[in-house]
């Protein structure tokens, strides 16, 4: 991040104060709230536990306080040198890498087949709807909390810390991903098997392969982004740039040597195997909430961020489909190498030394992932004592029934992909309850700048997609995250509960009078 000067407790900027490093590790550091100064106060804030959630659950931020106040007590002050060329370039480093060049062989071996063009396809219109919703976030709260932020103004503590924790989850699994790949595809470079660079260990399959060269990619990552955003972005540039042209190549060299015949048959798998793989391809799509956190640092947020996100996602999902296109066409869906898929199928038509610039880009497009993901790690129809009672009941109902819908999608999909009688029911409730936000309930917010186009028909739509891709995920996906999440959850009852209620009142406690000079007796003088 950018530093700027230092803030004293009263928000003011301070030159005179030295900032403070970022090596730091003591208790104070990580710990600094009331309730854990000692095992008596810790006990205590225990013993309430209960009554701290119950204020956390119904408690709301204000705008006024995530831009204004939150942004006072932060140490290092962020610089705003980011446009909306920069958030472009992020857009791009932030999203092509390894979805593109690792997951494209993985499900269409395993999944889609040639359909893995369709599978972009439906996951990048889901992301593109969420995208929408990101921007008008962004753009009305412009902070680095992202949608932490905006959550805790809309539904409290509790919720925004859950979402932070799944974002953050799926931003430090996704990075270990991408440094995994990123070893698979140097080894490529160096003419070696992709797994030849691990250690191999004994432990059980599918866990007994360590990648220290992963461990060290992360590090060099976090080490460059904490150094500054701009150099961040300097260096994002260079490396998307270097990218941008490889990808050109891939898209021109793979269909200079298509044979429509690998085509054939078109979806082997049936359309089950095309969301299959478009609920795993989503993780290609990921990284565009990172350039939302980016807001706080952002020039002109009501401008840079909509051209920034959009432009970006738009670009880059015509890009995917050109990619897994062309990857579809040069080899047989069989024959396509999970791991290492753009390198061997050049590799198979005669171009060895393609294989080698692929690899080359494909380390540059991971790397900028790394960093982007490094970088951002560091609200509509219910206004708060706005709404009437019966607006907010209607509001609840009609989401109920979307959300219920979209739900009953998904699973009938499931249990029976040939089956039609399931939608002839769920589609139309979430037709009528989308209508039923749309005819009876009047916008209590109108965006200050830019906001969310036909709502609430796209983020309804937007729910709808998210929810159906996420019902085409095997069962071993939900078992991870439910056990994630109640690891959260044992943190935020004992750790994070306390720490953002003592937050919470120790803004609202008055300031302590100022006492004028005494004398020797102790009496204040008049």
């Amino acid at each position: 991040m950018e530093k700027g000067s230092v803030m004293d407790s009263t928000g003011e900027q301070s030159g005179d104060i030295q900032q403070r490093s970022y090596w730091r590790w003591s208790k104070q550091d990580f710990l600094p709230e009331e309730s854990f100064q000692s095992w008596a106060n810790y006990r205590c804030a225990l013993s309430q536990t209960f009554f701290r959630f119950k204020d956390r659950l119904i408690s709301r931020s204000e705008d006024s306080n995530e831009i204004s106040e939150l942004r006072k007590q932060s140490e290092n002050n962020m610089k705003r040198c980011l446009n909306w060329w920069d958030l472009i370039w992020f857009g791009f480093g932030s999203v092509i890498g390894a979805g593109i060049f690792v997951l494209t062989g993985q499900e269409a071996h395993e999944h889609a087949g040639p359909a893995i063009v369709l599978s972009y396809v439906a996951s990048g219109i889901s992301a593109m709807l969420s995208v929408f919703c990101y921007t008008e976030f962004a753009v009305e709260i412009p902070v680095a909390g992202g949608s932490f932020a905006y959550l805790r103004i809309e539904l409290g503590d509790f919720a925004a810390f859950i979402a932070a924790g799944n974002i953050l989850l799926e931003s430090v699994v996704g990075s270990a991903a991408v440094a995994r790949a990123w070893t698979s595809y140097f080894a490529t470079l160096l003419n070696r098997e992709s797994n030849s660079l691990r250690i191999h260990t004994n432990l059980t399959e599918g866990y007994n392969l360590l990648d220290p060269i992963a461990v060290g990619v992360l590090a060099i990552a976090a080490a460059i982004a904490m150094s500054s955003t701009r150099r961040t972005s300097d260096l994002n540039w260079i490396a998307s740039a270097v990218n941008t042209i490889v990808i050109f190549f891939v898209i021109i060299a793979g269909f200079a040597h298509a044979n429509t015949s690998n085509l054939k048959p078109f979806l082997p798998y049936g359309a089950e195997g095309i969301f299959k793989a478009a609920a795993i391809v989503y993780f290609a799509y990921g990284g565009f909430d990172s350039i939302a956190t980016m807001a706080e640092e952002t020039k002109n947020p009501s401008r840079d961020i909509p051209i920034g996100l959009l432009g970006s996602m738009s670009i880059i999902t015509i890009i995917y489909c050109l990619m897994a296109l062309s990857l579809s066409t040069m080899q047989k869906y069989t024959d396509i190498d999970p791991n290492a898929a753009y390198s061997i199928a050049f590799q198979s038509v005669g171009m060895k030394w393609a294989k080698y610039l692929v690899a080359l880009g494909a380390l540059k497009g991971m790397t900028t992932v790394l960093l982007v993901g490094a970088l951002g790690q560091a609200r509509r129809y219910y206004v708060r004592e706005m709404t009437p009672r019966k607006n907010l009941l209607m509001l609840v109902s009609f989401l109920l029934i979307i959300i219920a819908s979209s739900m009953g999608t998904s699973a009938y999909w499931g249990l029976n992909p040939n089956g039609w009688v399931g939608y002839v029911i769920t589609v139309p409730l979430w037709f009528l309850g989308t209508l039923g936000i749309s005819v009876l309930l009047p916008q209590q917010r109108t965006p200050k700048t830019w906001g969310v186009p036909l709502v609430p028909w796209f983020p309804s739509l937007s729910i709808a997609t998210n929810i159906f891709l996420m019902g085409s995920l095997g069962y071993k996906a939900f078992v991870r995250f439910g056990i994630c999440t109640i690891a959260m959850l044992v943190y935020y009852f004992f750790f994070g509960l306390h720490a953002t209620y003592d937050m919470a009142h120790q803004q609202h406690k008055p300031e302590p009078m100022k006492v004028k000079n005494e004398d020797t007796t102790g009496k204040a003088e008049p």
